[in-house]
């Protein structure tokens, strides 16, 4: 194996164990021994890549936004309609199942950490922005004839009760099954007159 190639395989396995610690034992313990530890691998090969406890945060959170990214932009080019389109997108910020529940708990310890960090919570501040984007944009194509204060004031009740829900489910999974949190989706979009 070429040392490129290896050099790759060791960058997946540093992420999949930063994803992992962070996800599995929380903020408090994503530290380089846990990383090394979950990678398998010494903390010196994961301080070459990630110098301190910020740029391991930082790898999470950018990991993060290009797991959704890729999913969203799935989700919205194989929907039938502007509708269906802006369901699935919001469903699948949902914490229904136990990879959106670790999403959620990554999502969650990164914005705790970032409220001290400027350089954290500008790439917060950035993928949020992003994502509210994408939703006004959803909810316009979804309401073609509303104004677009109504479509920004829409689109962030949208944002909000959807990852409200997945916050309080990443938490407490058997008090908010997947199953509740869909119907409380689609109560919120048929509330607009966004439903189906």
């Amino acid at each position: 194996m070429s040392r490129t190639a290896d050099r790759s395989a060791q960058g997946e396995a540093l992420s999949r164990a930063v994803w992992s610690v962070l996800a599995e034992q929380g903020l408090e313990r994503l530290t380089v021994r846990a990383v090394a530890a979950a990678a398998g691998c010494t903390t010196g090969l994961v301080m070459h890549r990630f110098p301190n406890r910020q740029a391991l945060l930082l790898h999470a959170r950018q990991l993060l936004h290009e797991i959704t990214r890729s999913r969203v932009e799935r989700l919205e080019a194989e929907a039938p309609s502007p509708r269906a389109a802006l369901r699935a997108v919001l469903r699948q910020g949902l914490a229904t199942d136990p990879q959106t529940r670790q999403e959620a708990v990554v999502w969650m310890g990164f914005l705790a950490a970032a409220v001290s960090d400027e350089d954290l919570i500008a790439e917060h501040r950035r993928n949020n922005r992003a994502w509210r984007t994408r939703v006004e944009r959803l909810t316009a194509a979804a309401a073609p004839g509303w104004p677009a204060e109504r479509v920004a004031t829409v689109a962030l009740a949208l944002i909000a009760m959807a990852e409200g829900v997945a916050a309080l489910a990443a938490a407490d999974p058997d008090a908010f099954p997947a199953a509740e949190q869909e119907r409380a989706l689609d109560a919120t979009l048929g509330a607009y007159g966004l439903g189906e």
